[in-house]
């Protein structure tokens, strides 16, 4: 009898091919996994967000099961593509916020006190935009910073998840937080000028 490893690759393979029954088995079987990442993500959002874990875990897995080309080789790879679905959602939804504070929406509001959501919407396309130079610069970093940041991973999952000693994870970690903290650092200090 195969274990549970090798029987959700099993399942991630047919659900890959277009099998709707291992798409659905897949779901019930990773679903509690999924919402623990979406709820990791959702902690950084600010509070006046409306959009839920639940939603976010939905959402992701439409996006997931809807592409042709998808090639989950195991649960490792599921889950990163998993991770960058919701990572890709929240910053969509950030940038869907921003476009409407500068006036994209038709109908005008009076805004309260609410300048701290469009600040960390800000904070998260600023991420999102050095996330991908260290995507360009060390994709293994990078993946360490989506673990952490978006799925919730601890270090010891982060290791585990990406072949890695845990040692190994933290130095990634810390490296990659001071390269992402000082590129953004310094494309704040490049917009004022």
């Amino acid at each position: 009898m195969p274990d549970s490893t090798s029987q959700i690759t099993s399942i991630i393979d047919l659900a890959a091919r277009g099998d709707s029954r291992a798409a659905d088995q897949l779901f019930a079987l990773l679903y509690d996994e999924l919402r623990a990442m979406a709820n990791a993500q959702m902690r950084s959002e600010p509070d006046g967000i409306t959009l839920q874990g639940t939603a976010i875990v939905h959402e992701a897995w439409i996006k997931l099961m809807g592409q042709d080309d998808a090639t989950w080789t195991n649960r490792k790879h599921f889950f990163a593509a998993a991770s960058q679905a919701m990572r890709r959602l929240l910053v969509d939804a950030a940038r869907t916020r921003q476009r409407k504070k500068r006036g994209g929406g038709a109908v005008k509001l009076e805004l309260r006190d609410d300048d701290r959501v469009w600040q960390q919407d800000q904070e998260l396309l600023d991420l999102d935009e050095a996330l991908g130079l260290l995507e360009e610069h060390d994709a293994e970093k990078a993946a360490v910073v989506k673990l952490r940041y978006f799925a919730g991973f601890t270090t010891q999952q982060v290791a585990d998840h990406l072949g890695i000693s845990v040692s190994t994870a933290e130095r990634y970690w810390y490296f990659a937080r001071a390269w992402l903290r000082s590129r953004m650092d310094a494309d704040d200090s490049g917009d004022s000028v």
